[in-house]
């Protein structure tokens, strides 16, 4: 399952992800956002249960904003395991 996600509130504006069938991520990739940062969670997150990345993503802030990139991830997460 391969999908785009458009990003509200980061630096980044979409993410690129690639799951298994069995919700496993295979790949991530940001468009946009701080080269090092992003690129380090997809790392990560590679080979991780999307479920168990969302739990430890999701509610993380980039300073005085309400969302991130990581929390970007995990919302883009749980809208494609709940389609």
């Amino acid at each position: 399952m391969k999908t785009v996600y458009k990003t509200t509130g980061t630096c980044s504006t979409s993410i690129e992800i690639e799951l298994d069938e069995n919700g496993i991520i295979e790949n991530i990739t940001f468009i946009g956002g701080c080269s090092g940062n992003t690129q380090g969670i997809a790392a990560l997150v590679r080979g991780q249960k999307a479920e168990d990345v969302i739990a430890r993503l999701e509610g993380i802030r980039c300073g005085m904003r309400r969302t991130s990139c990581p929390d970007q991830l995990a919302t883009a997460l749980r809208q494609l395991i709940n389609k």
